[in-house]
């Protein structure tokens, strides 16, 4: 495993766009079935924010994976900027969303995809810039480390999406993939521009309304 810290920079023309895939499909089961895309963050559904992060920080594309209320999610927030694609199999757990995800990106013409997750918004454009700063200096599996621990964003090259997909099953996402690949695996520390909190559960929602978390630009 390597670890770097990697500063941002401009997209090199030797590469492929970079695309990314924002995983917003949960139900929120733990905050009562209040799904996590439509939480209020400065006045809008939390969903928007995590897709114009990942704009901000350096995504060519950015497609939305909806799944729990999804009608609802579209009617309320504005995510005409985005695509977007839908997870019937949503409640079966993160690992639909990114097959999902994937499988709509294999036409793009994307060189790598971006995942991130809804329920971080102490994950700002900072950290997306500097997972993809790694893909252009050449690696194809990236995270974003906090004091040493991955953790998201996550990068992967277009040539692993298959494999990603295949081990991605219930709420595991691409952790076991991610686990036997642990030596490809490139490290950027992150800790001083974002912080990787989720919002899960009802004692996490102060966070939303804290007016220290980043805006979609900033670190923390």
């Amino acid at each position: 495993m390597t670890h770097t810290a990697v500063p941002a920079s401009t997209p090199s023309p030797a590469h492929r766009p970079v695309a990314g895939l924002l995983l917003a499909a949960g139900g929120g089961r733990r905050l009562g079935g209040r799904p996590k895309a439509l939480l209020d963050f400065r006045g809008r559904p939390l969903v928007e924010h995590a897709a114009r992060v990942l704009r901000e920080g350096g995504c060519d594309r950015v497609l939305v994976v909806l799944g729990a209320a999804v009608e609802t999610v579209r009617a309320r927030a504005d995510l005409s900027a985005y695509a977007t694609a839908e997870n019937p199999d949503w409640a079966h757990g993160m690992g639909s969303s990114l097959r999902v995800g994937l499988a709509a990106l294999a036409d793009s013409g994307a060189g790598a995809a971006l995942v991130s997750l809804v329920d971080q918004p102490g994950v700002g454009a900072a950290a997306v810039a500097r997972v993809i700063a790694a893909y252009e200096g050449g690696a194809d599996l990236v995270a974003a480390a906090y004091d040493g621990k991955r953790g998201h964003p996550v990068l992967f090259g277009a040539g692993r999406w298959a494999a990603v997909a295949a081990g991605a099953t219930g709420d595991r996402g691409a952790r076991a993939y991610l686990k036997e690949h642990e030596d490809a695996l490139t490290l950027v520390e992150c800790a001083d521009v974002a912080e990787p909190y989720d919002i899960d559960t009802p004692r996490d929602l102060f966070r939303l309304a804290s007016p220290g978390a980043p805006r979609a630009g900033e670190g923390r």
